[in-house]
């Protein structure tokens, strides 16, 4: 098994840390994943992720002339592909500009006369 870059590898969590976890890859070989690449949300407490023995996905995301080994495990994970929308696909770029840019205008006027409500109007001098 050859670690490189872009490869995805399953691997057994064997230590933890405030930064992060090892993980064992095979072959006496460990990376590290950084808290960073846990989840695609921020991670406060990777403990709450991860516990030592955990069997794992990784990503090789980096290999340093050291020896040192970078994984991901949020970047092993297959994101669905997005569907486009597709009430937009048969309306121009003008159309869209023009709807665009009423609708602006509408909630310019209202906000205008709004908040010209509030201070009493035009040209009102305080006493």
């Amino acid at each position: 098994m050859s670690i490189e870059v872009g490869s995805k590898l399953q691997g057994k969590v064997t230590g933890i840390t405030n930064f992060g976890a090892f993980v064992e890859l095979g072959e006496g070989k460990t990376g590290l994943v950084h808290i960073s690449e846990v989840a695609d949300n921020y991670v406060k407490d990777i403990n709450e992720h991860l516990t030592v023995g955990d069997e794992v996905l990784v990503k090789v995301i980096n290999v340093e002339k050291d020896g040192k080994i970078g994984l991901s495990i949020k970047k092993a994970k297959d994101k669905p592909v997005r569907q486009r929308n597709n009430r937009d696909r048969g309306e121009s770029f003008e159309s869209k500009m023009n709807k665009f840019l009423k609708d602006s205008e509408d909630r310019l006027a209202s906000l205008k006369k709004h908040t010209e409500s509030k201070r009493g109007g035009r040209g009102a001098k305080r006493g």
